[in-house]
């Protein structure tokens, strides 16, 4: 499973691949200013279940605080089961849809994955409630310029590495996109073992290219 997802407007990027890895911006904007540049997007929650987000900060923050109110409550039973990724996703999409129909809807898209019982599930929930799995998904900008790589590159016994490689090759081409986004990203992965996190580094890029240099070159008109 991968997922691509890059916002212009707030220049982040989360991304899911097939052993439930994500990837994502490591920065917030302030308005037009990319002021913040330690973000973290992606939160494990519970035992089986990984989140990212793309949009308001704040909005991810409540979101997160309603999770922790669901597995707190969950653990409190003690009953030998926990919440698995299907039943946070579902969860997921009842708040953003009620939130939607309150006209107060929450500025954000989220991704769900995780492992449970050997099975591994990947879902999206849009800001007004619209849901769905698949091998691969994207929100905002990486629905047009993602999405085609992975459609011709992605396949079910992809490696892990493999998988970062495919999701770098997909940031690189979001990075070149957008003037004010930087390089500086993080890569979660989760398995059955647990979620592991890694430090922030930063995606090589080239920018050598001739039309970097001069891309208004052979355009028409006076502009």
């Amino acid at each position: 499973m991968i997922l691509v997802s890059w916002d212009l407007c707030t220049r982040e990027i989360t991304i899911l691949c097939h052993q439930l890895t994500f990837k994502f911006l490591h920065a917030g904007s302030y308005g037009s200013t990319l002021r913040y540049k330690n973000i973290e997007r992606v939160k494990a929650i519970g035992k089986h279940s990984l989140l990212g987000a793309s949009g308001e900060i704040s909005d991810f923050q409540e979101i997160l605080r309603y999770l922790d109110e669901l597995t707190l409550n969950d653990n409190m039973w003690d009953d030998g089961n926990s919440l698995g990724p299907k039943e946070i996703h579902n969860y997921l999409t009842r708040v953003m849809y009620n939130r939607r129909n309150k006209f107060n809807p929450l500025w954000n898209t989220l991704v769900l994955g995780g492992v449970k019982n050997g099975k591994s599930y990947l879902g999206m929930v849009s800001m007004i409630g619209v849901s769905f799995e698949d091998d691969h998904v994207a929100t905002g900008f990486g629905n047009h310029l993602a999405r085609p790589i992975l459609r011709d590159e992605w396949h079910a016994d992809l490696s892990f590495e493999d998988g970062v490689k495919l999701l770098e090759k997909c940031m690189r081409v979001l990075l070149y996109r957008d003037r004010s986004a930087i390089n500086k990203l993080q890569i979660a992965k989760i398995t059955e073992e647990g979620v592991t996190v890694s430090q922030p580094y930063s995606l090589k890029t080239y920018w050598e290219f001739s039309s970097f240099h001069n891309p208004t070159a052979g355009a028409a008109g006076s502009w």
